[in-house]
């Protein structure tokens, strides 16, 4: 087999291990190991880099009851909004409530979705990744070469990334940064949180947002702040925590939020009877160089509608 433009660059291993699917990682592994896998006529290691127009001559091998194929086979296909398309890159607007990849109980996500409805594309993956709960911009590469020029941008951290945030209270105007190292732990259940340790915390992960308040909202009980955020760090959780650990949990949060008030706006109770039952966290602006022409990019998506009605509901005087 032939390796094109879009598989340039990944390593042997993960290249058979995509174009083999169905046979087991262990035999893949195995048949590498013990040359049968030949790249341009020569043996080949694992992590050995391809390049576009190497030959991979694989020897026959037997592809077991395809469960993951069956398992793709129901995953339905579907489009997002799109926001930026060209032949190296994809930005969508993701909605709330669905997972950017399956896994950890959920059986599918934005990236097998939009592989089911693309089956003529060669390549599609995730630059980055946003919680299940968050709406907003979502960035996946359609080459090798663009995937790994991006994630070197986010590693670096030269990339910009706000995000829309609405928290209970007041938030202090000259509280503009925050600098919180974060710990990862699993708690009782099994399930991933995070929380704010102290700067000397053995496991802790510097981390740093800059907030900026939009605008205000204290016609209701216990009053409301909109915010823009934008992260200096990528960590997970990282905004959540962070308003949280402040004393401004972000509305609707499910997992470090004031339950009572979620529970209340859900109900309609709150805001002039809008009910909303959502996380109010929406990443409303990514910026970055173009992969392959160097043009640096800024794309915006708008809140989501629920979003405003619920702002506007708060922005009413009758809720007071």
């Amino acid at each position: 087999m032939a390796v094109d433009e879009g598989s340039a660059g990944q390593r042997l291993d993960n290249f058979l291990l995509r174009e083999l699917k169905g046979v087991p990682k262990t035999h893949v592994y195995r048949i590498i190991r013990s040359g049968e896998v030949r790249v341009n006529k020569g043996r080949a290691a694992a992590d050995t880099r391809l390049e576009t127009g190497d030959e991979v001559r694989v020897p026959p091998v037997r592809v077991a009851a395809p469960h993951a194929e069956m398992a793709a086979e129901s995953v339905p296909p579907r489009e997002f909004p799109v926001l930026f398309e060209d032949e190296h890159l994809l930005v969508i607007d993701k909605p709330a409530g669905v997972a950017v990849h399956g896994g950890s109980g959920v059986s599918f996500g934005v990236i097998e979705q939009l592989r089911r409805a693309r089956p003529d594309a060669k390549f599609l993956e995730l630059v980055h990744r946003l919680d299940k709960e968050t709406s907003g911009l979502l960035l996946l590469a359609k080459k090798r070469s663009a995937l790994t020029n991006l994630q070197d941008q986010f590693r670096q951290r030269e990339t910009g990334k706000t995000y829309a945030a609405l928290v209970s209270g007041r938030w202090p105007a000259n509280k503009k940064v925050i600098d919180v190292a974060l710990h990862k732990y699993l708690n009782a259940d099994g399930e991933r949180r995070v929380r704010a340790v102290a700067a000397d915390h053995g496991e802790g992960q510097r981390s740093i947002s800059l907030v900026r308040v939009v605008a205000s909202y204290p016609g209701t009980a216990p009053g409301f702040t909109l915010l823009d955020v934008t992260i200096k760090t990528g960590r997970t959780h990282q905004i959540r925590v962070h308003l949280a650990h402040e004393g401004h949990p972000i509305v609707g949060d499910d997992k470090y939020g004031e339950f009572a008030l979620n529970k209340a706006l859900a109900a309609g109770r709150l805001a002039n009877g809008c009910r909303f039952d959502r996380m109010f966290l929406h990443a409303r602006r990514l910026a970055f160089d173009h992969p392959a022409s160097g043009e640096r990019i800024e794309l915006h998506a708008p809140l989501p509608p629920e979003c405003e009605t619920l702002l506007a509901s708060l922005a009413d005087p009758s809720t007071a």
